[in-house]
């Protein structure tokens, strides 16, 4: 994707401060564990559900009605096309319609698990629309602007709390950060807008950051996993010496469990905390930690 210029990122970060509200987290009664782990000399970190706060509880919409009414009221805001120009017929399933032919394309390629790149969606949806006779003004900046006026409706976030004072923590200890999330484009622009700095300023490697966008390809494919656990190699840190926290027992502690990453569980939202007691692939994976709050991460670290 072609970079943005400084003028445009500063309006889709205004834009993502003027559509975001402080969210709190919804306790789970989930029982922690906490043991202290020696020799952690890296921790990787999802990033919905853990580091933010997610009204849905991932990336993406909470409901068909809230998905409807976001895409709408996105479609006019980005100036795409007047709200008045929009057929009565539900947007939604057009929506889901181009998410699923790009997965299904990246399937046929053999992924296992794909990821689709947002603005390529949004592209689908509208050519689908002009070729329904809607006029369309669909430039790459507006398709950017149309992503986060609709995600940030569809799915609000806000930092988990105690995040940056546990990333310092870990900083200040030596410990290397980095991320490993199903995200898009605008995932590290949101950690941006909402804490006034990048992930880099906050203390995240970009070596040591992989994106699903980026990849086309989505956890709990170690696939995504596997950038990072080179450099962490190519840095003389072993599997056994690196920490992945997430919120998610597929997504999360399976992917890093195969990969020899020790792991904890974030166990501290209701809408995000995912058990999955019902899939096989979580049978007998049990992660070292399962924390209520980040700040609890920190103090089980030797």
């Amino acid at each position: 994707m072609i970079e943005m210029d400084a003028a445009e990122r500063n309006v889709l970060l205004e834009r993502i401060r003027a559509l975001s509200r402080p969210l709190q987290p919804e306790p789970t009664g989930y029982p922690p564990r906490l043991q202290p782990l020696a020799d952690i000399r890296a921790v990787i970190f999802d990033i919905y559900g853990t580091l933010l706060v997610s009204g849905s509880g991932d990336v993406g919409p909470a409901s068909e009605e809230e998905n409807e009414q976001a895409l709408r009221e996105a479609l006019a805001a980005a100036g795409v096309l007047d709200s008045g120009a929009l057929p009565e017929a539900p947007l939604g399933p057009l929506l889901l319609e181009a998410i699923h032919a790009a997965q299904e394309e990246r399937r046929r390629e053999g992924i296992e698990y794909p990821e689709v790149d947002i603005v390529e969606v949004w592209r689908r949806l509208l050519t689908r629309l002009v070729g329904e006779g809607v006029a369309v003004e669909a430039d790459l900046a507006r398709l950017r602007r149309l992503a986060i006026e609709y995600e940030c409706r569809s799915n609000p976030v806000w930092p988990m709390p105690g995040m940056r004072e546990t990333l310092q923590v870990l900083k200040d200890r030596g410990i290397r950060l980095g991320i490993v999330s199903n995200a898009q484009f605008y995932t590290p622009l949101m950690l941006e807008a909402l804490l006034d700095a990048d992930p880099e300023a906050l203390g995240f490697e970009p070596s040591l950051c992989s994106w699903s966008w980026r990849l086309l390809e989505a956890k709990p494919s170690t696939a995504l996993f596997q950038p990072v656990l080179e450099q962490l190699a190519a840095a003389d840190i072993e599997a056994a010496q690196t920490l992945y926290v997430g919120n998610d027992q597929l997504k999360d502690i399976w992917p890093a469990s195969r990969l020899g990453w020790r792991t904890a569980l974030f166990a501290g939202d209701r809408r995000s905390l995912r058990l999955r007691e019902d899939d096989e692939r979580c049978a007998g994976v049990m992660p070292e930690l399962v924390i209520e709050s980040l700040d609890q991460l920190a103090g089980s670290l030797d």
